[in-house]
């Protein structure tokens, strides 16, 4: 009678553990973070930003109204890498959490707390027979009482938080940039630079504004927003002056 490797059929359902101890439906739910779009947070003392590249697929694509980085709250800006229906998906649940906290106890939601809300979510796809993981990572970004901010939220439901991370197909490039030339006392505008050099290190070809989609919040104003495509301009002059 043949046998197949030992691998085989452990990746079948969910709820079956491999003898090396893995659940393959999870490694190839990060496998498709590994190929989505180079996606980056920095957190600095007083700013936490969110970078991410848009890849024209298409050339009738409407890149300019593709949405990637999203306000969650006030407070909390998010993006993610890997399947985008899966992403739209959590990020309207971060959304219904966030209000929903708010009603109950009168305050808003700290980036903490929603990120373990969120990654309990992914975990308990990994446990039940029917259901698949959630093939994204998500980052949240934001300012709350202990200041900046900046968390990802694996597909097994691990919670990790960062002063720098970037995921998606260019992500070990960018990271290794930001490892070299991460700085924890830098201002809004030099973080916003340091995470174009990031991405710039990382995608295929010349950045454009029209590729580039940026957000940030800073503890002094404490509300999340993104860069208009005039102001990622501006980024990108200043870019090449350094």
């Amino acid at each position: 009678m043949a046998f197949g490797p030992p691998a085989m059929g452990y990746d079948r359902a969910i709820t079956i553990f491999s003898p090396d101890g893995k659940l393959y439906q999870v490694e190839y739910a990060f496998e498709a973070v590994r190929r989505g779009w180079t996606t980056l947070g920095v957190r600095t003392k007083s700013v936490v930003v969110l970078a991410v590249e848009k890849r024209k697929l298409n050339p009738l694509l409407d890149v300019d109204s593709l949405e990637k980085i999203f306000a969650v709250d006030d407070h909390i800006g998010a993006t993610f890498a890997g399947f985008a229906s899966d992403g739209r998906v959590l990020i309207d649940i971060a959304r219904i959490l966030a209000i929903r906290h708010r009603l109950l106890y009168d305050e808003p939601i700290t980036v903490d707390y929603l990120a373990k809300m969120i990654a309990d979510i992914k975990q308990a796809y990994t446990q039940h027979a029917g259901v698949r993981p959630f093939g994204v990572a998500l980052i949240l970004a934001g300012v709350d009482s202990r200041g900046t901010r900046l968390l990802m939220t694996e597909p097994g439901g691990q919670v990790t938080p960062y002063f720098a991370v970037a995921i998606g197909s260019g992500g070990q490039a960018a990271s290794d940039f930001l490892e070299k030339n991460y700085k924890y006392d830098l201002d809004l505008d030099d973080t916003i630079i340091l995470s174009l050099k990031a991405l710039a290190s990382a995608v295929e070809g010349k950045l454009a504004p029209g590729n580039i989609e940026i957000g940030y919040i800073t503890v002094e104003e404490k509300k999340f927003r993104k860069l208009s495509r005039e102001e990622i301009e501006k980024y990108m002059s200043k870019l090449e002056q350094t």
